[in-house]
């Protein structure tokens, strides 16, 4: 071992990359907490190296950039927070967290050279918000790219575990790590956050037998309207309280057939229309009004129209836990329960 003369600490830098100096001699930062010897350690230090010495791999901190708002509020919920290096605009949740991160576009119009330049380790997308042309591409300079597609309310369970074996690693060889007291809390959060989801949709799925089916119009956009398919996400959520969305059509599988049909289009001339019992008017991505109601009343006079907050139906994540008590209380179903999540 060198002796301790060769080791000198420095401040925290965003890129821990090993650094070149003259002849060769390389400095790598290490922003871990590292014992040099039995009496000397640093929490950010470097290690100044000669061309005739190996060194150890060191690991390097995790830095993601995640392109999909409701996973975005996740990785802050679970503990990822100082782990983020970039977001989308639409990256909005939790405000008081997000706002400090660099913004990278939005989440289909990335900006890859902003990508580029925060030096990822992990880049978050999904496939019904990013486009396939931006993943891609990113594959080309990002050394992992984390795929995620939940299409009903239990895949919030598999998303998390996911995101826990692309961020959270065991293995000593891995290049990236985080805090191991930081692994420890992320992995507690996660079980919660598990179990409070699980029970949830276990409680909606056992009240379901006792409530009458609706045909239900989820309507995402005006002009031209646009609607959910069964396979989505939305409709699976509606799907808990019996709640049967129109069309009755399977959208593309948004992979081998990216946003075929998911979201489709109507005319207002459709005959199922007239057997619909309740629509649906969410917040986002358009955001209906008052004035929308009348509107679509106008032409469904027999059906209850409402409006309907769009980030409680369609996000999922951490905001799985709110989204299925209010999913409850439109229903007029009560699933919460009185722990803390």
């Amino acid at each position: 071992m060198e002796s301790q003369s060769t080791y000198k600490s420095y401040t925290k830098r965003s890129d821990h990359r090993p650094r070149p100096l003259k002849n060769d001699t390389y400095l790598y930062y290490a922003p871990k907490l590292t014992f040099v010897s039995n009496s000397f350690f640093s929490i950010n230090f470097a290690v100044k190296i000669s061309p005739n010495v190996v060194p150890k791999p060191l690991n390097m901190p995790i830095r993601i950039v995640s392109l999909v708002p409701s996973i975005t509020e996740l990785l802050v919920h679970l503990g990822f927070a100082d782990y983020l290096v970039g977001r989308t605009g639409f990256c909005i949740h939790p405000g008081e967290v997000v706002k400090n991160i660099p913004k990278v576009g939005g989440t289909k119009t990335v900006h890859l050279d902003k990508i580029r330049a925060l030096s990822p380790t992990h880049v978050v997308v999904n496939v019904d918000e990013n486009d396939k042309p931006t993943v891609d591409a990113l594959r080309d300079f990002v050394p992992h790219v984390v795929v995620t597609h939940p299409c009903v309310p239990t895949d919030n369970l598999s998303l998390i575990d996911q995101l826990l074996q692309a961020l959270v690693t065991a293995d000593l060889q891995s290049p990236y790590a985080i805090n191991l007291v930081a692994a420890c809390a992320i992995n507690t959060k996660a079980a919660a956050l598990k179990a409070g989801i699980d029970t949830r949709i276990a409680k909606l799925q056992l009240q379901r037998v006792s409530q009458p089916t609706q045909r239900v119009l989820y309507l995402i956009w005006r002009k031209p309207w646009m609607t959910v398919a069964r396979n989505t996400y939305i409709s699976q959520m509606l799907a808990l309280v019996g709640w049967q969305t129109w069309p009755d059509v399977q959208g593309g599988d948004g992979v081998s057939a990216p946003g075929a049909g998911r979201y489709p289009v109507l005319t207002t001339h459709e005959t199922w229309l007239a057997d619909i019992d309740r629509v649906l008017l969410s917040s986002e991505p358009y955001s209906f009004g008052a004035q929308h109601v009348q509107e679509v009343q106008a032409w469904l006079p027999q059906a209850r129209v409402q409006l309907v907050d769009g980030e409680m139906l369609s996000w999922y994540g951490s905001r799985a836990v709110p989204g299925l008590d209010y999913l409850a209380g439109l229903a007029g179903t009560s699933v919460a329960n009185s722990g803390k999540d």
